[in-house]
């Protein structure tokens, strides 16, 4: 059964370590992101971002297939059902198809309209027994087609949404969605200081885990930082497995262009790339 992410992230807050964030984008993605999570005994949160949602056909459909893969495959692990980056719309969308979970993404307004909205979806969400996540200042890179280079948040407007009554708190510290360019500068431990300071107990989010170094991440964590978002590595993982199949002549051989032989290689490594980064964050054993 689809559990909300506080509960979860309370307790990694707690307990210094942090749970991943995959988003998945079709059938195989989910399947090999909760074998992970069942084989590792992490608590796991499934990302659907509003594009992926569309891919999928529909919110309804994500949840229909969530539902029934965490029966057929017995999965005992806790699993929200997240919606990354969600509008205001997708927001209600979302809480109206049975998702766990939602990120209401209102960084793009002017701080008193993203109060007003974020305090409305509070009240929604927890009627409901749903967690939600707000984000103050923009997080760089690329999410569905809008671009932005990676400021940092104002603690001061961190606190102001934090104490709204959110679950979880997205805040920009010169994190970047997608690839990382050469010349990035690390993230801004200053500024996670700073939130983590006024924010108290609140588990704090780091977007566009991809890319950002292993001692960074760890460093991250330990001043509260305890849901990572990974989209983009699990992508890499999943295209170089998939080429190297083709390149190799292996879906010509028998029935090898059987779809489920040809996403096979794919599906495995995404398993591969979600365990290692459960290694990283702290995550295995603690569901």
């Amino acid at each position: 059964m689809l559990v909300s992410a506080k509960a979860m992230l309370d307790k990694a807050k707690a307990g210094h370590y942090a749970v991943g964030a995959f988003n998945i984008n079709n059938l195989e993605w989910t399947k090999a992101i909760l074998t992970a999570a069942q084989e590792c005994k992490s608590p796991v949160i499934l990302n659907v971002s509003e594009g992926a949602g569309k891919y999928m056909t529909g919110y309804r459909t994500v949840v229909g297939m969530v539902n029934g893969m965490l029966e057929e495959m017995n999965i005992s692990v806790p699993v929200a059902l997240h919606l990354d980056h969600g509008s205001y719309e997708g927001c209600m969308k979302c809480i109206a198809a049975g998702f766990s979970s939602v990120m209401f993404d209102g960084s793009h307004y002017p701080i008193e309209e993203n109060v007003e909205k974020t305090k409305e979806l509070v009240a929604l969400t927890h009627g409901k027994g749903m967690s939600i996540e707000a984000e103050v200042g923009g997080i760089g890179g690329e999410e569905d087609g809008v671009v932005s280079s990676g400021e940092c948040a104002d603690p001061e407007e961190c606190k102001m949404v934090a104490d709204l009554g959110v679950d979880m708190l997205a805040a920009g510290i010169g994190n970047i969605h997608g690839k990382y360019p050469a010349n990035w500068a690390g993230l801004s431990f200053d500024t996670l200081d700073a939130i983590q300071k006024l924010t108290g107990d609140m588990p704090l989010v780091l977007h566009g885990g991809t890319g950002i170094p292993a001692d960074q991440i760890k460093k991250a964590i330990s001043l509260g930082v305890s849901k990572i978002n990974v989209n983009t590595e699990c992508q890499i993982a999943f295209a170089e497995a998939t080429r190297k199949y083709v390149e190799e002549g292996k879906d010509l051989q028998g029935k090898g262009f059987d779809p489920r032989k040809l996403l096979k290689p794919g599906s495995d490594a995404v398993v591969a790339c979600v365990k290692e980064k459960m290694e990283l964050f702290g995550s295995v054993g603690k569901a």
